[in-house]
């Protein structure tokens, strides 16, 4: 049971501890317990970095996009 409801929050939780692991290359589970410690010390505020990093990640290719070369200035 606790199983299940770890894999499928792992799955809605946007990855973002997941892309910290492999870019830090240390273990998923240290990135999350850092976020549970920042919880106690700042008050809320890893929240919102949090949901700042989920949004970058689902959104870095039309980040990314608008200083690739395109051929036509109407091509968005």
């Amino acid at each position: 049971m606790i199983d299940r409801i770890k894999t499928t929050f792992e799955r809605q939780a946007f990855g973002v501890c997941a892309w910290w692991g492999e870019k830090l290359n240390i273990k998923t589970e240290q990135v999350r317990l850092s976020f549970i410690y920042l919880s106690f010390v700042t008050a809320g505020l890893h929240l919102v970095v949090y949901l700042v990093m989920a949004f970058v990640l689902e959104h870095k290719e039309r980040i990314k996009r608008p200083f690739a070369k395109r051929s036509t200035v109407w091509e968005l």
